[in-house]
């Protein structure tokens, strides 16, 4: 194990410094920089420019350099804790992620208990139950939550919230709290904000892993040793959940890749629909206005979320699944 995790971890420097020349390049690939951008914008306002003043700020942010020095002195810089300067916001990019990451994490974690709350029992159910009407109704429930686009339930549960209870969902809080000290009416005010967000994120993923769960765990009943389980008076209970379960889980396992990057980037669609401070909109808005420094520092970030995430995936498959090894043996 010490061996096989010292070669995981070696084998994520040179991974990490792909994925940041991608990033770094990708990002260059539009014409122009933000300085131009922001001139146009001004210029189409009707607004006068100072060229000495964008040169100038070009030259202190190091745009009049080459590509691949300012590469390095960028990825140079993060190894520091400097992530650089967001010019769209005018702050540090390390404050203005941090400035939002609580929130965006609160809001994940509640949707990912959200998910496998609700997937769980109805998979378990549908799987131990098939071909009832209850299975097909459930089944019918999951599609529906796979075929919504989540934009358009997050606006139907606006209309919703508004008409019928008379809540304003939009932001992460009611206008009155921003800005103010925790407090009980701004902790209601939260809570009573989230609902929505919660919902709306969590339902196509809670339809997509029931339907996965679902499959697993029929494949894995379906199998020798559950029908000798059975055979030998072994209670339904713990014939399902000693062995079949565990067995079926190694897609939810692996998937935890995926899942922490998302806790930091959030629901970017949904949040920009919600109107929601949190970090997906942000990212959005720097890609597009090619705030290069806000958007490499973010994308690096879940690069290292994502390659850490594999590592900690594979790792819980050996200790979840004993027929998985993490190192091949030979065989005669």
């Amino acid at each position: 194990m010490g061996r096989y995790l010292l070669m995981r971890v070696a084998a994520m420097v040179p991974t990490l410094l792909l994925a940041s020349l991608l990033i770094f390049f990708i990002i260059e690939l539009p014409p122009g920089d933000y300085f131009e951008n922001y001139v146009a914008e001004l210029q189409a306002a009707g607004e006068t420019v100072d060229p000495a003043k964008i040169e100038y700020l070009r030259r202190e942010y190091g745009f009049d350099r080459p590509l691949m020095e300012r590469y390095v002195v960028w990825l140079t810089n993060m190894f520091h804790g400097d992530f650089g300067y967001s010019f769209e916001h005018e702050r540090p990019v390390a404050d203005l992620i941090g400035s939002r990451l609580f929130f965006t994490m609160l809001l994940s974690f509640l949707t990912i208990i959200f998910t496998w709350a609700m997937a769980f029992p109805i998979a378990i159910y549908s799987a131990t139950h098939k071909y009832s009407w209850g299975d097909y109704g459930l089944t019918f429930v999951g599609l529906l939550g796979l075929a919504t686009p989540n934009f358009l339930l997050a606006l139907v549960m606006m209309y919703l919230a508004n008409v019928f209870f008379g809540v304003s969902i939009g932001g992460l809080m009611a206008p009155e709290y921003v800005g103010q000290p925790l407090s009980v009416g701004k902790v209601l005010s939260i809570a009573e904000h989230l609902i929505i967000p919660v919902i709306v994120i969590g339902t196509a993923g809670t339809a997509a892993m029931i339907r996965r769960i679902r499959a697993n765990l029929l494949d894995e009943l379906n199998k020798q040793y559950v029908i000798t389980a059975r055979a030998k008076g072994v209670p339904k209970f713990r014939a399902l959940v000693k062995y079949p379960l565990r067995m079926s889980l190694n897609f939810f396992v692996a998937d935890i890749g995926n899942v922490l990057p998302a806790v930091v980037s959030g629901a970017e669609v949904i949040a920009i629909v919600l109107s929601l401070e949190t970090t997906g909109p942000l990212l959005i808005a720097a890609l597009k206005n090619q705030d290069m420094y806000l958007a490499g520092s973010f994308l690096m970030m879940l690069a290292v979320l994502t390659v850490i995430g594999v590592l900690i995936s594979d790792i819980l498959l050996t200790v979840l699944d004993p027929r998985i090894r993490l190192q091949g043996r030979a065989t005669k």
